[in-house]
């Protein structure tokens, strides 16, 4: 396992946050040097400019948080956050979509698929896992691999459930070893951290990240 900090997107996407929080955000990414740091589209310029010179990644949102938006909106969104900084594009698949056994998720995850390979951007989609069961789990997982995702994303943070070993398991196990696997969604602990990169997670998606840290520092000084 590598560092820890190097698995580490620190996430903040509250509706009530601050630029004071952004900003406490920003200077902990830096000091940390984590991957990544996650924050909504209307941070992106700001943040952009504050990280452009340190080895970490801008990680934004599209149809967050529901997904219930329509593919021109989310390629829209795509576009601008693009123009604003995204590295990487966190998406949420259409869940009503899906849930109603359309087969319209994997061709909006194509499209948005496209725009960002052709910007050399990375790809994540949010399958929700808290609404899934094992089989829609994996169903799920080889739609977003087929329509070209760089890796999958459990949750949003928003659902009843977020990141449970076993569904990293069963992701790791369904996805081919070139598709990531991020994990989110209610990730405070430096144990179900490390459990959950075990299982399989490339990347971990949490507000606890300086808390993480310096837990990891506790326990390998």
């Amino acid at each position: 396992m590598n560092k820890l900090n190097r698995y580490l997107e620190s996430t903040l996407l509250k509706p009530t946050m601050t630029s004071t929080e952004v900003d406490l955000l920003v200077r902990e990414a830096i000091e940390e040097a984590f991957i990544g740091i996650c924050v909504p589209p209307f941070w992106l310029k700001k943040v952009h400019r504050e990280i452009k010179d340190f080895d970490i990644q801008l990680v934004t949102v599209i149809g967050f948080p529901f997904g219930y938006q329509d593919t021109a909106t989310k390629v829209f969104e795509t576009k601008e956050a693009i123009s604003h900084g995204a590295d990487e594009l966190d998406l949420v698949w259409s869940q009503t979509a899906y849930h109603s056994g359309m087969n319209w998720p994997k061709i909006e995850i194509a499209q948005i698929a496209k725009i960002c390979h052709e910007e050399e951007r990375v790809l994540k989609v949010i399958i929700e896992t808290a609404y899934l069961n094992e089989s829609q789990i994996q169903e799920a997982c080889l739609i977003c691999q087929d329509a070209g995702a760089d890796f999958v994303k459990t949750s949003t943070g928003y659902a009843s459930s977020g990141a449970k070993v076993e569904d990293i398991a069963l992701m790791r196990k369904t996805l081919s070893s070139h598709t990531g696997i991020k994990a989110s969604g209610g990730i405070k602990t430096l144990e179900l951290a490390i459990q959950l990169i075990e299982a399989g997670a490339d990347r971990i998606g949490t507000s606890s990240a300086k808390a993480l840290m310096e837990a990891w520092r506790n326990q390998n000084p």
